[in-house]
């Protein structure tokens, strides 16, 4: 997986690699889908949702470019294995999870791998994690088809949110929080699943 799939594209960063070779994933997909799990496809977890395909997990944790004593916040904890590849690189990892049987599930998981510095929570995170903000670092995986305000609200100075933002076809896109503002940037075109909940109702 790592050779093939991250090394001879444009993942560069060391720690990222060095994460992704820690965590193992097939310990994050259903029993029947373990024989495909270092394959660079997504996969079903149930619950109509989806671990994102080792490449893209790898490249958004590489844009984000998370430092060691970083606070991040993921949405859409999914399996939990982008918490447990931030968990790898940050100080702390604050998880949401909209689907409660996912969210424990992961949460288990996690736990059984020893991963200390993973807080997950059962919710709708269109609103963020208000009272552990400001975040260093933001990951949404899955797409709303605008960006929730809150997450914007909740980045500090230097931080980076990325996100995929549209419908039937989304972009990749990461927002960075300077002194004077928000920068946008448009990278990849993807397919998440929808982000559920609140950000369905705006």
């Amino acid at each position: 997986m790592i050779e093939r799939q991250l090394l001879t594209r444009d993942i560069t960063d060391s720690r990222v690699v060095s994460a992704m070779e820690r965590v193992p994933r097939d310990r994050f997909v259903p029993p029947d889908q373990r024989q495909w799990a270092y394959e660079d496809r997504p996969l079903p977890i149930g619950y109509r949702q989806t671990i994102s395909q080792p490449y893209i997990v790898a490249y958004m944790t590489q844009a984000l470019q998370v430092a060691p004593d970083a606070k991040v916040l993921e949405v859409g904890t999914g399996s939990g294995y982008q918490a447990a590849v931030l968990a790898e690189l940050a100080a702390t990892v604050y998880s949401i999870e909209i689907v409660p049987e996912l969210a424990e599930r992961a949460r288990d998981t996690l736990a059984e791998l020893g991963y200390r510095n993973v807080e997950v929570r059962q919710g709708d995170g269109y609103a963020g994690w208000p009272e552990q903000a400001p975040f260093d670092a933001i990951m949404v995986t899955a797409a709303p088809d605008h960006v929730p305000q809150p997450l914007i609200d909740q980045l500090a100075v230097g931080g980076r949110l990325i996100i995929p933002v549209g419908q039937d076809r989304q972009t990749l896109t990461i927002f960075t929080r300077t002194e004077d503002g928000i920068e946008k940037e448009a990278t990849l075109p993807v397919l998440f699943v929808p982000m559920t909940g609140e950000a369905e109702r705006r």
